[in-house]
This record gives structure tokens, C-alpha cells and sequence, in this order.
């Protein structure tokens, strides 16, 4: 399947800097705050936990305890913390929403709990909405829309309307909560205070980059918060789905857009949360999953940009035959070399060689020089090897990448911030495919687009095309130096040019050689 080559990164790629707390009086205020929903909801530090803490931890712990109120305090740890989220805002959500792909830390059951935050509130008026659009675009909504309905769908950040152009296209239009902009600054200013504090006082969790790990959610909301953005996204990521079609983006509407609103074409057919979903055969529930976990791996290998948020809300199934995908703010990057980690960290699994995932994680610097790569792969086997032959309903991809992430404290491994979407994405992916077919085979349905890459990028011909590339640089270096000679700049001497008869010399063998190279490889690179 092809050599392993080098990553094109040395060390790990730089952690995002952490933002000065512009208001750290208020964001302890609002801290305290945090801290007390939390508690009311017996979230702060769940009673479940209280065999885990020091003896001399448990009686601070009961007092915190005393505060959770009767009725918040039902339901599982994950559940209770979801629920302050919620209460807690668009920040407090979102934090909750990366934190349920941690089941490495908190464990499988909080994860999946925490999985089913929701992002629901009731509407603002139809009115203030039609100023914010107004106020944004500059211009009157009837003069773009000959009809504008009331919200049909409302999150903590924005709503949606469905409308009509004059030329009686159907479109959604998104447009920003009034003031969300100042809670989300006050909130991340909290975060911000909360991980420096954390940072600070629990030496444990400096492994897990608290403050990093607030920049990737605070970079995501920031980007949230301008539907400029978010329509940039959307035609981007439109452009990329459509060279392989497992899924498509709506149409973005440009005259719609603006700072606090957003156009895009309907999205056609029923949302995957439809209850009419069941009534599809296995098969036509099978592709659809086939298809959604293609997109994700398509966008991200091929592309290195993906769609960062696709759970069920944010994706519609016309049939078995199209996916669309809706709510572009948060999009997920990958650098050359991120690719081609998640590239081969996939096949290893798929071809149970751990020794191949081993020196990818030591060539990338995620594991210190100083640790075995036998020692490694010898940690990734009794991670992979559980799972070899089960049957397809007892194999999660989340679950295997929460066992990869526990084994990195035995090896001196901190997060890597600018995977945590990527993490995100593929637990929300794979939640999506066993929704519509609980026996759906993740690890078959990944396995083309992941050794078309391995080929493509790894394989033989690149190999060739590498080769190739480096004579044709060596050539060009030769030909340069034939025809300019280096001089000795210490030494007066007026030097005789190269004679044209040596340069043709040089040219000629180099071409020689080329075409002798070109010959011996085109078994290879060629039919």
C-alpha cells in the first residue's frame, strides 16, 4: 500500500496564543456564577465523583453539594451538566459540546449524555428580525424577498426564516440574535479566566492544554458570529463536496449576506431527526450512512477543510440518493501533515499495523523522542486489538479514538489542539451513521476513501512522482550551474565564459539521464 513517508512536520504545530481577559473582574464575577449553576445542578463536582477525591477533598465537596437543588440535581452527571449549559448560554454550550467527545476523560456515558446538549430557545419577534436583516444588508427585506415566515428553527446564537426570492426560489435565512456578539465576548472572557486558573493550580491537566483548548471554541464562536463568514464557508465547502458528491451545500444567496444575516438556498428533503427516517429499508439507510461518513473523510483528506457540526440536525436526506448539509459556522482545517496522520492512523487500524501508527505519532512529535516506538505500537495493539472481528454494532470509531487518547498520559502526550474538531467531527459522524443503521460498518465504509488516499499519496506512483521531481530539480540546478560558473569574489581576475560547447554538453547529458530515468519508471507511473 505504499512506503510510509516523512511528515512534513518536525515538531508539533504551534498551539493557538492565548487571548488577554479584557474584564478579569467581571469574568471572575461571571465565573462565580458559572460555578453556581453549576452547583445548583450538583455539576460542579457530581456526587458520583465523591469516591474519587482525597480524603481531605470530600468535605469541601459536600459543602459544594449542599447548594444543588432538589429537582436539578435528578439524572446522571452527564445530564445534569448539559442541563447547565443550556442554562448557561451559547459559550457554555458550546464547551459542553466538545466535552462530550472527550469520553477518554469523562467516560462513555457522560459523553453520550452530554451528546444530546440541545441548542434550542424560543424565537425573537419577526420584526426584530426583519431590522437586523435591514441594518445588515443595507436594504428594505421586501425589496429581496417577496414573502418572509416566522423562525422555523432557533438556537442560542441565531434563528432561521424561511422566505422567497422575487424569482420564487425557496431560501433559509439566518440571521444573529440581538447582543449575541457581547455574550459570547463576556463568555469566553470566563473561560478564558476559568482554564488560566486551572492551568495554574492542576498541574494533571496542563497534559490536556486547557488554554488551547478554550482558543480552538473561542476561534469557532468568533467565526459563528459573522454570517460573512459562515458564507464563505458554505460556498467553499459546496465547491469541494461537489467533486465527489456524497453530499452537496445549499446555494449561497450573496445579496442576503451580511455581518448579522445569512442566505442559502432551501435544503431539500426531510432532516435526518425525521421520524420518517425509520421507514427507509436497511439499504437505503446503509448508503446514507455510506455517504455522510465518505463526505466527512473526502472533505478532510483530499480537501484538508470539512464541515465541522455534522449531527443529524444539520443534515437532510432527499431518499438515499442526496445528502445536504445546512449550518456552515463551524469548518475544520487540516494542514498537508494533519492529513496525512488522520490518514494513517485510519489504515493502520483498517491493516492492524501498529508499528506503521507508532512512527506516525513519533515522526509528527506527539510522542517525545525519548519514549520506544515498540513500546508504543505495543499500546496501540492492546487498544486495536479488541475490536479486530467484532461485529460492526460493537466497533466505535469514538470509542477506539477515546482508548488511542487514554494510553497518552503513559506517554507524555498533551492535546492536540488543532485536532479537537477533527476529533468532534468524527464522534458526531459516527453517531450519525449508527442512528441510521446500528449495524453499519464504519471501518468498510471508510476503507476506500482512505486507501485511495494511502495510494494516491503514499503508493507507488507518488513515489515515482517524487523522484521525478527532485531529478528535474538536480537537473535545473545543473544546468544553472554550467552556465554560471560560481566566482571567487576575493580574486580580481577577469574569468573566460563557460564555452557553449560545454554547456550543450551538460544540457545533453542531463536530458539523457531524464529521459533514461523517465524510461525506467514508466512501468510505474505509466498505464
Amino acid at each position: 500500500m505504499g512506503a510510509l513517508s516523512r511528515l512534513t512536520f518536525k515538531t508539533p504545530p504551534p498551539k493557538p496564543e492565548a487571548v488577554r481577559i479584557k474584564t478579569p473582574v467581571r469574568s471572575a464575577f461571571r465565573l462565580m456564577q458559572w460555578g453556581w449553576v453549576l452547583a445548583r445542578h450538583d455539576a460542579l463536582i457530581p456526587r458520583e465523583a465523591n469516591h474519587l477525591l482525597p480524603p481531605w477533598g470530600r468535605p469541601f465537596a459536600s459543602l459544594v453539594q449542599a447548594f444543588a437543588s432538589g429537582k436539578l440535581k435528578a439524572g446522571r452527571p452527564g445530564q445534569r451538566v448539559g442541563a447547565a449549559c443550556e442554562q448557561l448560554g451559547p459559550v457554555a454550550i458550546k464547551l459542553g459540546q466538545v466535552l462530550a467527545t472527550r469520553a477518554d476523560i469523562f467516560g462513555l456515558q457522560f459523553a453520550q449524555d452530554l451528546g444530546h446538549l440541545k441548542d434550542k430557545l424560543p424565537p425573537f419577534p419577526v420584526e426584530e428580525a426583519r431590522r437586523e436583516i435591514e441594518r445588515s444588508i443595507g436594504r428594505p427585506v421586501d425589496s429581496l424577498y417577496s414573502e418572509f415566515g416566522p423562525a422555523v428553527g432557533a438556537a442560542s446564537l441565531a434563528q432561521a426564516h424561511p422566505a422567497r426570492l422575487a424569482d420564487g426560489r425557496k431560501v433559509a435565512v439566518k440571521v444573529l440574535r440581538p447582543g449575541v456578539e457581547r455574550k459570547v465576548s463576556q463568555g469566553l472572557d470566563a473561560m478564558r479566566l476559568g482554564a488560566k486558573m486551572v492551568d495554574w493550580a492542576v498541574a494533571p491537566a496542563r497534559r490536556l492544554e486547557p488554554r488551547a483548548f478554550v482558543e480552538i471554541i473561542a476561534r469557532s464562536l468568533q467565526l459563528e458570529v459573522d454570517m460573512r463568514l459562515e458564507a464563505a464557508a458554505a460556498s467553499e465547502l459546496g465547491e469541494v463536496m461537489a467533486k465527489d458528491a456524497y453530499m452537496v451545500a445549499p446555494a449561497v444567496i450573496w445579496d442576503g449576506v451580511g455581518k448579522r444575516t445569512l442566505a442559502l438556498e432551501w435544503a431539500e428533503g426531510l432532516p435526518m431527526t425525521s421520524p420518517v427516517m425509520a421507514e427507509l429499508s436497511v439499504t437505503e439507510r446503509n448508503l446514507l450512512a455510506d455517504k455522510v461518513v465518505r463526505a466527512f473523510l473526502v472533505q478532510a483528506l483530499d480537501h484538508g477543510v470539512f464541515h465541522a457540526d455534522l449531527h443529524e440536525g444539520n443534515l437532510f436526506a432527499h431518499g438515499a440518493e442526496k445528502v445536504t448539509a445546512i449550518d456552515f459556522g463551524i469548518v475544520g482545517r487540516l494542514g498537508p501533515a494533519e492529513r496525512r496522520y488522520l490518514a494513517e492512523i485510519l489504515w493502520g487500524f483498517i491493516s492492524r499495523d501498529y508499528d506503521r501508527i507508532s512512527r506516525v505519532h513519533f515522526e509528527a512529535g506527539y510522542v517525545p523522542p525519548h519514549h520506544s516506538v515498540e513500546t508504543f505500537a505495543q499500546a496501540l495493539r492492546a487498544v486495536g486489538e479488541p475490536v479486530i472481528g467484532r461485529a460492526a454494532s460493537q466497533v466505535s470509531m469514538g470509542r477506539l479514538l477515546g482508548q488511542l487518547f487514554e494510553i497518552t498520559a503513559l506517554f507524555d502526550m498533551h492535546l492536540r489542539p488543532e485536532l479537537v474538531l477533527l476529533q468532534k467531527t468524527m464522534v458526531s459522524v459516527e453517531g450519525v451513521a449508527r442512528r441510521l443503521n446500528p449495524d453499519h460498518d464504519l471501518w468498510e465504509a471508510a476503507k476506500p476513501i482512505v486507501e485511495r488516499w494511502i495510494r494516491r499519496e503514499l503508493g507507488v506512483q507518488a513515489q515515482a512522482k517524487e523522484i521525478l521531481e527532485e531529478a528535474r530539480d538536480t537537473l535545473r540546478a545543473l544546468s544553472q550551474l554550467a552556465q554560471n560558473p560560481p566566482q571567487n569574489q576575493t580574486l580580481i581576475v577577469q574569468k573566460p565564459h563557460t564555452p557553449t560547447w560545454v554547456v550543450a554538453a551538460v544540457t545533453a547529458s542531463a536530458c539523457a539521464a531524464a529521459a533514461a530515468l523517465i524510461l525506467s519508471l514508466w512501468p510505474l507511473i505509466g498505464g
